[in-house]
């Protein structure tokens, strides 16, 4: 199945902030297995699928290899930081980014642009299959809030959230999301 965005960021591209995309995904027995994201603001380009890995602008690319998240940059997004929700993580010891386009933030951290991003608030299959199948296949992290890995092709599109990283902050993140983690869904 494919999955398609044509316009994944639309508050930031009628803004005009530089932070929209085209998402394109595909998706294999409810796995993203492929991925494709275009910042056409920033020129940006990144694809990637499961056994190839991750380009960034035609170059190889790979997530953050970072061991800690004290200083890691961590993309939020500016809906959520606006309402409130991640007062929690202001002022810690994580460089936090407000940013719009989820499927955006997804492709940053696969390419090892960003250390880790997630979202405490639901998002469609749309918004994501395509940048969580670019964090998989270049060996980052991704899971919902329920603990459990993307699928997508459900009967409900809508996700309890996400969370991507590179490799080595799966845990100390989860651990710090503890509170926000729901009880997997039947």
């Amino acid at each position: 199945m494919w999955v398609v965005d044509p316009l994944d960021g639309t508050r930031e591209f009628v803004a005009g902030i530089p932070e929209f995309c085209v998402s394109i995904a595909m998706v294999e027995n409810g796995v993203p297995v492929a991925g494709g994201i275009c910042n056409p603001a920033t020129g940006e380009t990144f694809l990637g699928s499961l056994g190839t890995g991750v380009t960034y602008n035609g170059k190889p690319a790979r997530p953050s290899q970072r061991a800690q998240l004290n200083g890691s940059l961590v993309l939020a997004s500016r809906s959520e930081v606006k309402r409130g929700e991640w007062a929690a993580f202001q002022g810690t010891s994580l460089n936090v980014k407000a940013m719009g386009s989820v499927a955006y933030k997804l492709a940053l951290v696969s390419a090892g642009l960003a250390d880790v991003t997630f979202t405490l608030t639901p998002k469609n299959e749309w918004d994501v299959a395509a940048g969580a199948a670019l964090v998989i296949a270049s060996g980052g992290h991704v899971q919902t809030l329920e603990n459990a890995p993307l699928r997508c092709n459900r009967k409900d599109p809508l996700l309890s959230g996400l969370i991507a990283c590179g490799p080595n902050l799966r845990q100390e993140l989860v651990s710090l999301l503890t509170n926000y983690l729901q009880p997997a869904s039947r």
